[in-house]
């Protein structure tokens, strides 16, 4: 017949993976929030209308 008895210490419970803790965020981190992103493409399209101002109106 099987022993189908619990034991009496389980086996203890594993680390989950998960990011590091006491890592610093880069720069990269912060270049992919959208907002940030946003405000950068609303710049680069100002720069770029003033630039064409400049060449083709001026």
């Amino acid at each position: 017949m099987l022993d189908t008895t619990k034991q009496s210490d389980p086996a203890p419970p594993q680390d989950e993976p998960g990011p590091p803790r006491d890592e610093p965020r880069g720069c990269l981190f912060a270049l992919s929030q959208p907002p940030l992103m946003i405000f950068l493409a609303v710049i680069g399209s100002l720069l770029l209308m003033a630039s064409l101002h400049d060449l083709l109106l001026l």
